[in-house]
């Protein structure tokens, strides 16, 4: 090898001893340059068929580069020997304290709905549950609604389905209350019947600080012989004091449902104030939770029960606005996003 060979072969070993950054590194790289079959090693084959000047030469250079290389290594030996000892940066340390993972909890929409669940399970209702997607004769028609009542507009309710001229018999759609799980329920059973129904919702309503187009209820619907409107007002008035409170008052004002007659709203006293007034109550020290009614007899014969012999009352709330009173939520756009009074209070 010329000597200019020589020069590349010892620009090639101090880039690859540079490279070498442990000492299991340092240890491959001696076995590929000074070991028995290394690259030094076979620079000395040949030799002896040189004249003697120029063997003389030749073998003076290789054995110059062998002590330059040999000096090399233990100068890097001994610079990795000095080096601090320790885990490599992005190492994990098994020795320090771990960090306890933040556990989720339950929506307050979902908790308020069990707890709904829970109240009325004490006043010995069932929970059962309907179908999302209805048709207008279980969201209409079977609960006295006509469908040409403005709740069955299509700015009201979501349909799945276009209008065909008649040729088919019901539309679907997503239902706009949990009420069409009576009349299931009612189809299903023979009185005497007590369920809650909880579950969405959906309406085209514009989202705002009170509307949401999917939000929670709850439905209640009892049915026996001798049921009365006092039966009625017995079961939300326990039911409000044991969400609520002990010392919550009861109000009913006569209302309008087509699908329960009579029919009326329900308050309860201001939480905020206790029934003074207040701004939350707007002064009155009342505020309106649900509505509510006895099963108007048409619907007990849409689902072929004897209104003459059977009687029944029917409730729903807005578990959403449930939630809101109990928590003093201001918005209710606040469950559906990432709002700090919901990243670990409940």
């Amino acid at each position: 090898m010329s000597e200019s060979g020589l020069e590349q072969l010892r620009a090639e070993f101090d880039g690859a001893l540079a490279a070498a950054g442990t000492a299991a590194d340092l240890e491959r790289l001696s076995a590929l340059w000074i070991g028995r079959e290394g690259k030094l090693r076979r620079l000395t084959e040949g030799l002896g068929a040189l004249p003697p000047e120029e063997k003389k030469a030749r073998g003076k250079a290789i054995n110059e580069l062998k002590l330059a290389i040999t000096a090399a290594f233990e100068a890097r030996g001994r610079a990795l020997s000095a080096a601090p000892r320790g885990p490599a940066p992005d190492a994990i340390d098994v020795t320090l304290p771990g960090e306890r993972p933040r556990l989720g909890r339950r929506h307050p929409i979902y908790s308020t709905m069990e707890e709904l669940r829970d109240v009325f399970g004490r006043l010995g209702f069932e929970c059962v549950y309907g179908p999302e997607i209805e048709t207008t004769y279980y969201n209409f028609e079977a609960l006295n609604i006509p469908l040409d009542h403005p709740a069955a507009e299509p700015f009201d309710t979501w349909y799945l389905d276009e209008p065909d001229g008649g040729k088919r018999p019901h539309r679907a759609l997503l239902r706009s209350h949990t009420s069409p799980a009576q009349m299931h329920v009612m189809e299903s059973r023979v009185p005497p019947i007590r369920v809650v129904v909880p579950g969405k919702v959906f309406r085209t309503d514009p989202a705002d600080a009170s509307h949401l187009p999917v939000f929670h209820q709850i439905e209640g619907l009892y049915v026996d012989e001798g049921v009365t409107f006092a039966d009625l007002k017995g079961v939300l008035s326990i039911a409000n004091k044991a969400l609520f409170g002990a010392k919550t008052e009861t109000r009913f004002r006569p209302s309008y449902f087509p699908f329960t007659e009579p029919s009326a709203e329900v308050d309860v006293s201001c939480l905020l104030c206790g029934g003074t007034g207040c701004p939350a109550c707007k002064g009155s020290g009342w505020i309106e939770i649900l509505g509510c009614g006895m099963v108007h007899p048409r619907v007990l014969e849409f689902a072929k029960i004897d209104p003459a012999r059977y009687s029944g009352f029917a409730f729903g709330m807005g578990v959403d606005r449930i939630a809101m009173l109990k928590l003093g939520v201001t918005d209710i756009r606040h469950f559906v996003r990432s709002h700090p009074l919901f990243l670990g209070q409940w």
